[in-house]
This record gives C-alpha cells, structure tokens and sequence, in this order.
C-alpha cells in the first residue's frame, strides 16, 4: 500500500497576469511549495506565475503548468 502525503481538494486563487485576472485551482501543498520557490528566488508568487505563463506552451493549462514547475523544482532540489 502507498505512503500517501496529507492530501486536499484543489483550492481555487485569483492572479493577476498581464494585468488581467484569472482564477487557478492548485492543491495546498503545490500553493505552499509555489510561494516558497518564489521567496528563495526574491520574487513576488504572482511574478513567478506570470512568468511560468509566459512560458508554457499554448496547449497546456496554467494549473498544469505550475504543477509540472513546482515538481521540477522539488526533482532538482532533491538530486
């Protein structure tokens, strides 16, 4: 059986990018992740999620998009 983590229904944010308001659903634990990567990078979350935004292709959801982001991170921290 799996070593599951505390686990929570995705918890929907607005964001401002482009000047423009949007809404993400992302779970707590990739929030709390998101912030912190943006902390250590002295950068506002909202400016680490327009520029992930910027980035991502046009075929890939935002929510989708910070997910994968946040797990590159924990993936490069750890090897």
């Amino acid at each position: 059986m799996p070593d599951l983590p505390p686990m929570s229904a995705p918890v929907k944010r607005s964001v401002t990018i482009g000047g423009h308001r949007t809404s993400v659903s992302l779970e707590d634990a990739f929030w709390r992740e998101l912030r912190e990567i943006a902390k250590s990078r002295d950068v506002a979350a909202a400016a680490l999620i327009a520029a992930i935004d910027a980035a991502r292709p046009p075929e890939v959801g935002l929510a989708t998009a910070l997910r994968l982001f946040v797990l590159a991170e924990v993936l490069k921290r750890q090897g």
